[in-house]
């Protein structure tokens, strides 16, 4: 009988990390669309870098107990970004390391997870490994991007287009301002 592989869109965390086992590739990084949403466009004669991912069960032991099932996932790409000062192109790596402990319910995980300092989840009968490794580049995406130093200076006056002033037109608060001046009829 020959073992199949694990699917990282359907995998059995508990069988995944009981056997030890590992899993690793590369995926095109405009499949990831939640994450393609916050980018910038890839340029039409360069596609976006892959994104290079890993996942590694394990079990730990755990004295008087049933082991602990755990899941390091990584991951890296680099993300073609605007930068808010300058708006021009900025590549960001993102890195992604991950340690996960999986527990018997979300009732347990929510309790861990008050207490550790590990990433505690439910266990789930199938994980979306690509789900979840996207949902970790999202939350690596900076919150401003910008340049160090922005490539280019900035030009003031083409950045800030202000409205021309008006001077013929009556300032419309004038006429408040008259009336406020006027004394009081008894």
């Amino acid at each position: 009988m020959t073992e199949r592989a694990a699917d990282p869109h359907r995998l059995d965390v508990r069988r995944f990390a009981r056997d030890g086992a590992l899993l690793e590739g590369l995926w095109p990084q405009d499949r990831f669309t939640r994450l393609a949403a916050s980018l910038m466009a890839p340029l039409a004669d360069v596609p976006a870098p892959p994104v290079q991912w890993s996942a590694q069960g394990q079990q730990r032991p755990v004295p008087g107990g049933e082991p602990e099932i755990w899941l390091h996932i990584e991951g890296h790409t680099v993300a073609r970004l605007e930068c808010q000062r300058c708006l021009q192109p900025l590549n960001e790596a993102l890195q992604v390391d991950r340690h996960l402990r999986f527990v018997a319910g979300e009732d347990e995980a929510a309790r861990l997870d008050e207490d550790s300092e590990d990433d505690v989840l439910a266990l789930v009968a199938r994980l979306d490994v690509f789900g979840l490794l996207e949902d970790e580049f999202i939350l690596a995406l900076p919150l401003v991007p910008r340049h160090d130093t922005c490539p280019q200076p900035l030009d003031a006056a083409a950045t800030i287009a202000l409205p021309a002033v008006d001077e013929a037109r009556p300032n419309p608060f004038a006429a408040l301002a008259a009336w406020r001046a006027k004394p009081a009829a008894d």
